[in-house]
């Protein structure tokens, strides 16, 4: 069974920056496609961003393009998530989340889910 721990998540003024971690149990994480999600209050759980295993391609919501960026340190077992030029929009619980194999951008397509950490971005 794999456990993903995020943290970094906390309050932040528009504009500002965040880096997020993920931290990975096991010894196969380099196997895994890793990916950001996140949820607002009385929303849809939504894609943010994702990574292959190797670290080689990334993809982003449109909403977060240019804005955020993914990447993974294999070694450490451990995925990032440097979000930059928040908007009060982001706010939301972000998880991390994995699965084996390639990359997906869907809820339903991962097989392990972090429990959240919480992202507030003030006005």
């Amino acid at each position: 069974q794999v456990q993903l721990v995020e943290s970094g998540g906390g309050l932040v003024q528009a504009g500002g920056s965040l880096r997020l971690s993920c931290a990975a149990s096991g010894r196969t994480f380099s196997r895994y496609a890793m990916g950001w999600f996140r949820q607002a209050p009385e929303k849809e759980r939504e894609f943010v961003a994702a990574i292959n295993w190797s670290g080689s391609s990334t993809y982003y919501a449109d909403s977060v393009k240019g804005r955020f960026t993914i990447s993974r340190d294999n070694a450490k077992n451990t995925v990032y998530l440097q979000m930059n030029s928040l908007k009060p929009e982001d706010t939301a619980v972000y998880y991390c989340a994995g699965r084996w194999g390639v990359v997906v951008t869907t809820t339903g397509g991962m097989d392990f889910w972090g429990k959240g950490t919480q992202v507030t971005v003030s006005s």
